[in-house]
C-alpha cells in the first residue's frame, strides 16, 4: 500500500478524523458525528482559503487542527456524556474488570479456596459453598472498588493534562482502509499488568501466601514446579515484550495478531509438557502441592492437598482445551487480516463520505 510522501494539505483532515475514530468508542452515531466534525473542519479551511485568496499549506492546516484539539480529547468531547469513567477509558475499564474479576479471582476461589474450605469443613458442601461464595463476593466487591477508584483518578488526571499534551497534526499516520490500530490505552494497561504479573511471579517462591493465601501455612509447592518455574517466567517475559512492542509500534497492525498466536503456541507447548510431567504413568499423577513437613503425616491435610491437586489438574485440562480453541480462533483472525490486507492493497483510502 503506497501513500504519498507529500500529501495534499486537506488530507490531514482525513488523518485527523481517523485518529478521532480510533479514540472514540463505537456508537450508532459515530459516523454521523465524525461527518459533522469533518464538515466543520473543511468549512474552516475553505473560509481561511477565501480570506487569503490561496490554498493553505500543511502548516496552516495543522494550525486549524491544533485549535480543534488533540484527537483523544476531541473524541472524549464528542463521545457520550461522561460520568465517573469517561468514554475514552471505559472500554479499558471493562476489560480490566473482566480480567481481574472473572479470569483471576473466580478461578482462584473455585480451584484453590473452594477445595481448601471443603476439606476444612470435612466434606460438608453446604457450609463450604456458603463460605466460599461469601468470600468471593467480598473479594469481587473490594477489587471492583479499587479498580474503579484507580480509573476515576486516571480519568480526572488525564482530563486536566490532556490539553497540555504535545501533538503534531503533521505526524498523524496516513489513512488506512478500514484498519484499526491497537488501542494505546489497552496496550498500556496490558504492559502495566504484565509488569505487575512478573513482579508477583518473582515473589511467589519467597512468599507462597501470594498464591495460596491462608493455605500456605500447611501447603507447599511440589518439586514439579521447580522444573517449570523458569519456562513460566519466560512466558511472562514474552508477553511483557509483546505488550511493549505493541505500545512502541502501534502502526505495526499485524504484530498483535501473529505475536499473540506465537505466545499462545508457546504457552500450549509448556502446558503440554507440564501435564505430561505430572502424569507419572500407571494411572498415577505427581502432586502439584504437598503438605508442609510439620503436617506431612496428618490425614486431614493430606486430604486437603488431594482436593487442591485435583482442582489444579482440572484447571490445567480446561486451560489446555481453551488454548486449543484460542489457537484456532487466532489462526482464523490472522488469515482474515491477511486476506483483507491483500484484497484492499490497491483500493483508495478515504474517510470522506
Amino acid at each position: 500500500m503506497n501513500f504519498s510522501r507529500n500529501p495534499n494539505p486537506k488530507e490531514f483532515v482525513d488523518r485527523y478524523l481517523q485518529a478521532v475514530r480510533f479514540w472514540q468508542p463505537k456508537t450508532a452515531r459515530q459516523e454521523d458525528v465524525l461527518a459533522e466534525l469533518g464538515e466543520d473542519l473543511r468549512s474552516q479551511i475553505e473560509e481561511k482559503e477565501t480570506e487569503l485568496g490561496r490554498s493553505l499549506n500543511p502548516d496552516e492546516v495543522a494550525a486549524i487542527l491544533k485549535r480543534c484539539g488533540s484527537p483523544m480529547m476531541v473524541a472524549g468531547r464528542l463521545g457520550p456524556t461522561q460520568h465517573l469513567i469517561g468514554p475514552a477509558l471505559f472500554p479499558i475499564y471493562i476489560f480490566v474488570l473482566k480480567m481481574v474479576l472473572l479470569w483471576i479471582l473466580v478461578p482462584v476461589f473455585i480451584f484453590i479456596v473452594g477445595p481448601v474450605n471443603l476439606a476444612n469443613a470435612n466434606g460438608a458442601w453446604g457450609p463450604t459453598v456458603a463460605v466460599t461464595l461469601g468470600n468471593l463476593w467480598s473479594g469481587l466487591f473490594i477489587a471492583a472498588g479499587i479498580i474503579t477508584l484507580v480509573f476515576a483518578i486516571v480519568e480526572r488526571t488525564s482530563s486536566r493534562l490532556g490539553d497540555e499534551c504535545k501533538w503534531d497534526p503533521l505526524k498523524l499516520p496516513p489513512v488506512r482502509p478500514q484498519e484499526r490500530k491497537p488501542s494505546f490505552a489497552k496496550s498500556a494497561c496490558e504492559l502495566a499488568f504484565g509488569v505487575f504479573g512478573l513482579i508477583w511471579l518473582l515473589l511467589v517462591p519467597h512468599y507462597p501466601v501470594l498464591i495460596l493465601g491462608p493455605a500456605a501455612a500447611f501447603l507447599k509447592a511440589a518439586p514439579i514446579w521447580h522444573t517449570f518455574y523458569f519456562p513460566i517466567l519466560l512466558l511472562c517475559l514474552v508477553g511483557l515484550l509483546r505488550s511493549a512492542i505493541t505500545l512502541w509500534r502501534p502502526g505495526w497492525t499485524s504484530f498483535p495478531l501473529w505475536s499473540q498466536l506465537l505466545q499462545t503456541a508457546l504457552t500450549f507447548v509448556v502446558l503440554n509438557f507440564l501435564i505430561n510431567a505430572a502424569h507419572a504413568g500407571n494411572g498415577s499423577w505427581q502432586p502439584f502441592l504437598m503438605p508442609e513437613n510439620a503436617v506431612a503425616n496428618s490425614a486431614h491435610y493430606i486430604e486437603v492437598a488431594g482436593f487442591v491437586n485435583l482442582s489444579i489438574l482440572l484447571c490445567l485440562a480446561g486451560t489446555w482445551l481453551g488454548l486449543c480453541i484460542a489457537t484456532v480462533v487466532q489462526v482464523w483472525q490472522l488469515l482474515m487480516y491477511l486476506r483483507k490486507r491483500f484484497s484492499g492493497a490497491h483500493q483508495p483510502a478515504t474517510l470522506a463520505r
